[in-house]
């Protein structure tokens, strides 16, 4: 592809982790734990920290200043402005016409039934793209447009990639034709997120682990586009006690409402991960390896 200024690491001799949070309301305790964690992984290896936020989608008003807000009550600094992704566009819309000048993209007019009710091939998981649109002729192509918009797909030439992470070692997973760019023109993440952390010199990921399985896809692109690929860390997950995935739904999970209820939050969380005192306390505590790999179930308060 060849690098630009808005796809390339802007300092070469920085190395930073991350936080990047999605503006559509306000962090819950599990996405707080994952952000200290996020910190306490680059704090400790001698990294930069810096935010971004992916408001390209679902933005909800006042919504990121309660994020930067409540970031900030824990303890949680970072290096450098805030980045938002509104803001490189541009970046994404060269990103997709350098692969598709090297025959790497194709137009996608599935839907999003269409592809959960087509057969999957053997070695991908259900709801992996089956390759639909990706043989059509020009004319089957020109007739579907007048039907709705194209996504952009990836050309994927491999089924599968290995990445290394630090907490489950190496994991291999399917690698299907993911999309870059939606039917409605917004940039896709799994696109926006590998260009985003290049741009920023972000070599070490931390995020919880239901995004594990969309990595190596990630990992692929990267290599694609000749960029570095980061160090992974794909931590647990908060719980709730269904043993699900916690929610806003689950009650009291926000910063407010369980500081509302008496609670401090940050030794809450600290404890969850054996350590204690303030961040910069824990941080001198935080060992990575001793960190569990089993998820936190948490109960709100009533």
């Amino acid at each position: 592809m060849g690098g630009t200024s808005t796809t390339r690491c802007h300092n070469r001799t920085m190395s930073a982790g991350r936080y990047a949070p999605s503006p559509s309301g306000d962090l819950h305790v599990g996405n707080l734990r994952t952000a200290i964690l996020a910190w306490l992984f680059a704090r400790s290896s001698g990294r930069t920290f810096v935010l971004r936020v992916d408001d390209l989608d679902r933005v909800r008003d006042g919504a990121e200043q309660r994020q930067l807000d409540d970031l900030t009550t824990l303890g949680i600094d970072w290096d450098g402005p805030v980045l938002h992704q509104s803001e490189r566009r541009d970046a994404y819309a060269a990103a997709i016409a350098a692969l598709s000048d090297r025959g790497l993209t194709y137009e996608c007019f599935c839907t999003r039934r269409e592809i959960l009710e087509a057969p999957t091939a053997p070695h991908h998981p259900p709801g992996s793209y089956p390759g639909t649109c990706r043989d059509l002729t020009d004319a089957e192509r020109a007739e579907r447009r007048l039907q709705r918009p194209a996504a952009i797909r990836l050309r994927s030439d491999v089924i599968e990639w290995t990445v290394q992470d630090r907490l489950h070692g190496p994991y291999t997973g399917a690698v299907d034709d993911l999309v870059l760019r939606r039917g409605d023109g917004i940039p896709a993440y799994n696109l926006t997120v590998v260009l985003d952390d290049a741009y920023q010199c972000v070599d070490q990921v931390v995020r919880g682990d239901d995004l594990l399985s969309s990595t190596p896809r990630q990992a692929y692109l990267a290599t694609l586009l000749d960029l570095s690929v980061p160090e992974y860390a794909h931590v647990p997950l908060v719980l709730n006690a269904q043993g699900e995935r916690l929610a806003k739904r689950d009650g009291a999970v926000t910063l407010r409402e369980l500081t509302a209820h008496g609670i401090d939050v940050l030794t809450m969380i600290g404890e969850s991960l054996g350590l204690s005192g303030s961040l910069r306390q824990m941080l001198d505590e935080f060992d990575p390896a001793s960190l569990s790999r089993e998820p936190w179930v948490f109960a709100p308060p009533e």
